[in-house]
């Protein structure tokens, strides 16, 4: 079993000390220590006038993800969510999220590291924020907001095809501060 203060359990644990001795300590390892609201605002700006509007809203939704490596087996992965739905009269309410997880990760090479930290961690924290959304907004007196799946897949092949173009690759920028 793994030391208290390990942060990635060994896959192999019936294995015990075998497991070590066939490689298993260089196998590339991936797993979700923790996720957490890293920060929430929620407004009703025009309440209660807002209630008797009957305009239906525009909703303006933006994505962001970023990273930030702690050490070199921990990485927190930020999945900002910025929703506002208005009408001509003013905002409904404004949501701003910033859901967070905390990832641990040994061995694994640093361009399937950047994919995996774009893509697929925003993919695996992305239920919990909407559900955080559509209660943040059900919270406001409207009916709540759930937001449809995303591909950050998708998302992802076309940023990596982007900075290509522009002669970057995207592996270089992996670990460096994002914005």
């Amino acid at each position: 079993m793994a030391d208290e203060g390990d942060i990635l359990t060994d896959l192999n644990m019936d294995a015990g000390d075998a497991g070590k001795a066939n490689g298993a300590d260089n196998q590339p390892a991936i797993g979700l220590i923790q996720q957490y609201v890293k920060d929430l605002s929620v407004e009703n700006p025009n309440a209660p006038e807002c209630y008797q509007w009957q305009l239906a809203p525009d909703i303006d939704l933006q994505f962001n993800i970023g990273s930030a490596k702690i050490d070199e087996e921990l990485h927190e992965v930020e999945l900002k969510v910025n929703l506002t739905a208005k009408t001509d009269k003013g905002n409904l309410y404004i949501v701003e999220l910033s859901y967070c997880g905390l990832f641990g990760m040994r061995n694994v090479p640093d361009d399937q590291a950047h994919a995996f930290v774009f893509a697929e961690a925003p993919r695996l924290l992305f239920p919990f924020a909407r559900r955080v959304v559509a209660d943040a907004v059900r919270d406001t007196g409207f009916p709540p907001l759930v937001l449809d799946p995303i591909d950050f897949q998708s998302l992802y092949m076309q940023q990596v095809q982007q900075r290509r173009e522009q002669g970057i690759e995207p592996s270089e920028l992996y670990g460096k501060p994002t914005n």
